[in-house]
């Protein structure tokens, strides 16, 4: 039986039943049943479904953060925001609905037609660190082509898709549509990735399990968009705005307490602007306001979990450039950190997932780039100079997904969000995450 904690107090918030093999196959039924009358439902009114279900969340903005600022142990004005952002991303879909059509291909001999067709059940598997965000990302798109859902949140983070399940059936969206299962990934979601009747999954976790995603659902040849781990590079050129580049690297880092795969986790900063560059990065980090998520002040709350805590633990050694103050007692905490690392080290080299940032000198623009290239990993990342031919350069030349110049913003709904290398493939968000969930007819009329 599953037991949701609150991570900031480490106090139970609810027991659940824990679902299995038998519910995951209950839920893929009733989608099945749903998906013949959901994908016949005119594109306009699709879309006025979608956008009733963006207006619910908005009006239940309040009580959604609230929920998710409890589960995650997120800041409550970091779980407003991305809210406020769920709803965007429904709208965004409900006003796709009927722009993403065919075409029509002047062929000898006739008149050649494709249409986008929906895909059936997909499933959708989301990480405990943004449940609600996640989920509104692949829900939007998948219900916008007219597919039906079993959606699995992550055991340690289940109740806002709960929630979001009902909001679901207020806003008129006919019951089967939208399903959700709780339950462990080695029993739910692998049942979900091997089930005959499950066209596609889309997941976000880590890389490894992702493999794991990959080999199962190639039994049944069945498409997956894959949004996995990262270890991104904020590059630093000695020609940027050091100070605005300082102030804004340690929550390209520290937001979510670091449990973001786009945290920009690897600093890279030229030599010559190394030292002023760090004096004010430790400024900058040591006013990051850690503590209790309900204070309306604070900008980083707990880790998930203590054995989450305990592996964030173990990749700082030494004595760190900087380490800031967390709440004693109880709850999950870790302080920001900063480790002077080379880009071989551990820090450097793996996922920390936790508020832990590895700081690296470069010499001249070939080996910013060689350095931010050397990871497995091609998720996001940032570029800081003055110089815009650089900028494009750069950004040209790294081997990541989704980029910012100037900025260290990586998420926009109209937008695509996806990874290179070992980050995964296929893209969430943006028109072009429709294309992940509909597949091309072509039809030939002779004439």
């Amino acid at each position: 039986m599953p037991v949701v904690v609150n991570p900031a107090t480490e106090e139970t918030i609810v027991e659940l039943d824990d679902a299995g093999v038998a519910e995951a196959d209950a839920a893929v039924a009733r989608a099945k049943a749903a998906f013949s009358a959901w994908r016949a439902v005119a594109p306009s009114d699709r879309a006025r479904l979608i956008r009733r279900l963006a207006t619910l969340v908005e009006e239940h903005a309040d009580e959604l953060a609230r929920i998710e600022s409890e589960n995650v142990g997120k800041p409550i004005g970091g779980a407003r925001a991305e809210v406020a952002m769920v709803a965007e991303v429904f709208h965004f879909y409900a006003g796709a609905v009927d722009k993403h059509h065919g075409q029509t291909i002047p062929v000898a001999g006739g008149v050649d037609l494709t249409f986008r067709e929906p895909l059936g059940v997909v499933g959708l598997i989301v990480p405990w660190n943004f449940p609600l965000n996640i989920s509104s990302w692949k829900l939007g798109p998948a219900l916008a082509c007219g597919n039906t859902v079993v959606l699995k949140p992550a055991e340690l983070t289940p109740l806002s898709a709960l929630r979001l399940a009902e909001l679901v059936l207020d806003a008129g969206i006919p019951e089967g549509v939208v399903n959700v299962v709780v339950g462990p990934g080695r029993v739910v979601g692998q049942r979900l990735v091997e089930h005959p009747d499950v066209a596609k999954i889309g997941f976000t976790g880590s890389t490894e399990v992702g493999r794991g995603v990959m080999q199962g659902a190639a039994g049944t040849i069945k498409r997956v968009t894959l949004e996995l781990g990262g270890k991104s590079a904020n590059v630093v050129f000695a020609d940027a705005d050091l100070e605005r580049a300082a102030a804004s690297a340690p929550y390209a880092v520290f937001d979510n307490a670091g449990q973001d795969c786009c945290a920009r986790s690897r600093i890279l900063v030229e030599r010559p602007a190394y030292d002023r560059f760090v004096e004010l990065l430790v400024d900058a980090t040591s006013k990051v306001k850690v503590g209790d998520p309900r204070n309306e002040q604070t900008e980083m709350g707990p880790l998930i979990s203590a054995q989450h805590r305990e592996t964030v633990a173990s990749f700082v050694d030494g004595e760190p450039i900087f380490r800031g103050e967390a709440p004693n007692g109880r709850g999950y905490w870790f302080p920001c950190t900063l480790v002077e690392a080379s880009n071989q080290d551990r820090v450097a080299r793996e996922e920390v997932f936790g508020p832990v940032a590895a700081v690296i000198q470069f010499t001249g623009e070939e080996e910013a780039v060689r350095i931010a290239n050397d990871t497995p990993y091609g998720l996001s990342g940032s570029i800081w100079t003055e110089n815009g031919a650089r900028a494009l350069r750069v950004a040209r030349a790294l081997e990541t997904g989704v980029l910012s110049i100037n900025s260290n913003s990586s998420v926009r709904p109209s937008t695509p969000f996806g990874g290179a290398k070992q980050s995964g493939f296929g893209r969430e968000l943006g028109m072009q995450a429709l294309d992940g969930y509909s597949d091309v007819k072509n039809v030939f009329i002779a004439t």
